[in-house]
């Protein structure tokens, strides 16, 4: 729907990503008059570099790895011969189906209208594209991120791949070289391994996936190590050193070096706020360009909103569809729903995986008040028929038994953490996990058996054990005094 000839838009999105394309049918759906402006291709990250491509490659990667392995299984398939060229066909054709879904076609059909072009703001209600003048009544930035490199000395004299270019390769490096030991760092390291080639994941930090719970980067870097990756942590990249196309070393702190034919860069992400107008605008950004927002998303400017990446919070494609939907809804509807960080979950598509939610394993090791359960996946029936017993379910827990937080680590983690966030969100306890039947045998299975070892836990203590060892004992004597009282009739008799 398009307003009359010189009326504001009702809402203005700036990006045609995840954010902006949810947050325009939202607010297209309440009837109101959305124009969404896009500088390049609607989608964004997520379907054209992100999560779309890369997931394509690990499910290559699993099969090569799987047909590797095969003999631990009984099945000797031998060495698998990859095709890289059809592998990277495979990604760009998951990208293609999914692509029609987000195309500017669809969003017309759902009552947005989309320009093509690069915005600028030229006031608090107004903007431009190209020679377009636009006015608007509220508007939504979403604008998302872009891979930064960091400051090291040569790095770009080395024509470094960043998670956006990465797809443009066209042959599998032999040798290639992973700057930042994160969760895209470390997806793309060991996919890259089980297609063939050598690599090495450097990390400053002291571990891999230094965010997620100590144990669940001991399981990554244990099995990236059987992919054949060499990971280097607690090492820091003091210089790059060049040498013909894409090949050089890294010079490490301490003299080590590390040759690559390629490199590629998975250390941070940085806002796409440059040479918008945000200022003329009224909104404020941080030092980093994220654009400051409250807990209902708006901006510095009551009437601009902005959601996704752009904002600084948790970089994920699924918060960023749910800022979307409640910026726009704020926005159109006048309402004032805050956004919800404290259960917001989030993957590393690993093998296995890593899932987690909620408070940290370390927060609550620090604190008196709550407690960890952990169980073992050597112990989950599922794990143990398809060997692979290294992870774990964990479980952060208050006083009372609920459940304030858990990392899973296994296959299909991401899955299972599901059922725990929606636990998290609504405060639910162990017993309420415990006492719901869950499908066997499924990896699921690990999160319901920690669930009745800690309720069996609480039995055994203080009050409650207590009671249920007098019913017990009362039950005890009720069942003899009936035995007694029979026999005694049939010896009546």
């Amino acid at each position: 729907m398009r307003p009359a000839h010189g009326a504001p838009w009702d809402l203005l999105v700036v990006g045609g990503g995840t954010a902006g394309i949810v947050g325009a049918k939202t607010a297209a759906g309440f009837g109101a008059r959305v124009l969404l402006v896009e500088r390049e291709r609607t989608g964004g990250d997520c379907l054209w570099t992100g999560c779309v491509p890369s997931k394509a490659l690990l499910a290559a990667a699993g099969v090569a790895a799987t047909v590797r392995d095969g003999a631990r299984y009984g099945v000797h398939a031998g060495r698998p011969r990859v095709d890289f060229a059809a592998v990277m066909e495979h990604v760009r054709g998951a990208i293609r189906t999914i692509a029609p879904v987000d195309s500017p076609e669809a969003l017309e059909e759902a009552g947005v209208t989309v320009w093509t072009g690069d915005l600028t703001f030229t006031g608090s209600q107004t903007a431009r594209v190209g020679d377009r003048e636009i006015r608007f009544d509220q508007a939504l930035v979403c604008t998302g991120s872009a891979p930064q490199l960091p400051p090291v000395p040569g790095l770009e004299s080395c024509d470094p791949l960043t998670s956006d270019t990465v797809w443009d390769l066209e042959q599998l490096p032999g040798r290639l070289a992973v700057l930042g030991g994160g969760a895209i760092g470390c997806e793309l390291g060991q996919a890259f391994a089980r297609l063939g080639a050598e690599v090495v994941v450097v990390e400053a930090a002291d571990r891999l996936v230094p965010t997620e719970d100590p144990a669940a980067s001991g399981v990554v870097e244990a099995a990236l190590g059987r992919d054949g990756v060499r990971v280097l942590t607690g090492s820091k990249v003091e210089e790059v050193k060049a040498e013909r196309a894409g090949a050089g070393h890294l010079l490490l702190e301490g003299g080590d070096s590390v040759s690559f034919d390629r490199l590629l860069v998975a250390t941070g992400r940085t806002p796409r706020t440059d040479d918008l107008g945000l200022a003329v605008a009224g909104v404020r950004a941080d030092e980093r360009g994220h654009v400051e927002v409250d807990d209902h998303l708006r901006t510095s400017h009551p009437r601009i909103w902005a959601a996704g990446d752009v904002t600084g919070h948790p970089q994920f494609t699924h918060l960023a569809g749910v800022h979307g939907s409640l910026a726009a809804s704020n926005a159109v509807l006048g309402l004032r729903r805050s956004i919800d960080l404290a259960t917001n979950p989030r993957v590393t598509y690993t093998q296995p995986e890593v899932a987690a939610v909620g408070v940290a394993t370390e927060r609550a090791e620090r604190a008196d008040d709550l407690s960890v359960v952990t169980w073992e996946h050597a112990e989950v029936d599922r794990a143990v028929a398809e060997g692979e017993t290294g992870g774990f379910t964990r479980m952060v827990l208050d006083r009372r038994g609920r459940i304030l937080g858990a990392t899973v680590v296994g296959p299909r983690a991401g899955e299972t953490v599901g059922e725990l966030t929606l636990a998290v969100r609504h405060g639910m306890r162990t017993r309420d996990l415990a006492g719901t039947t869950h499908p066997y045998p499924t990896w699921n299975d690990g999160l319901w058996r920690a669930a009745v070892a800690d309720v069996r836990s609480r039995l055994r203590q203080g009050a409650p054990e207590r009671v249920t060892r007098a019913l017990v004992a009362a039950r005890r004597r009720w069942v003899g005094s009936r035995a007694a009282a029979a026999a005694g009739q049939d010896s009546a008799r």
